[in-house]
């Protein structure tokens, strides 16, 4: 954070923005890995996924429970299909993970822009709060001239009116 705080700080003097778009900087840093781990954890986290894998797993039950009663490839218990569940599940599971971990590496990124844009507003905001600190006691002043003008007006109006 000391670093962050260090860029704002030189930034008005270099007149750079400190807000940028976090999401286009990291979209060119990923590997191809990452991208495929990013859409394929995208998918799975979807209700079509699911759906189609009810539809799979209860295809597979009917061929082998109904279908082909003689010799089924995978009788009753299921075995086979319980092995590649668990297969399709051991795979998943880094995949997904692999994609949290991108994501958290983008919310780090995110947390770290909001707290240089946050500082620097914070900068600014005081900065201005000292100029208006020194601009208010001239205002004063300038008040109380225009008060003591309107003041002397009042009075030479008065005097004429009276006589």
């Amino acid at each position: 954070m000391i670093q962050a705080q260090k860029e704002v700080r030189t930034s008005p003097r270099q007149h750079e923005v400190s807000a940028k778009h976090v999401e286009e900087d990291s979209d060119e840093d990923w590997t191809p890995g990452q991208r495929l781990a990013d859409r394929m954890a995208d998918f799975v986290g979807t209700w079509t996924f699911l759906f189609f894998g009810m539809v799979f797993v209860v295809i597979w039950m009917l061929m082998n429970f109904l279908v082909i009663l003689r010799h089924p490839p995978d009788p009753y218990p299921f075995i086979f299909l319980n092995l590649v569940l668990s297969c399709i599940s051991a795979i998943q599971a880094p995949i997904i993970l692999m994609s949290q971990n991108r994501k958290e590496e983008e919310d780090r990124r995110r947390s770290q822009q909001d707290y240089r844009v946050n500082f620097k507003a914070e900068l600014e905001i005081r900065h201005l709060n000292e100029k208006i600190g020194h601009m208010l006691p001239r205002q004063w002043e300038r008040l109380a001239e225009i008060q003591e003008i309107q003041v002397e007006l009042r009075a030479d109006l008065c005097g004429e009116r009276s006589t």
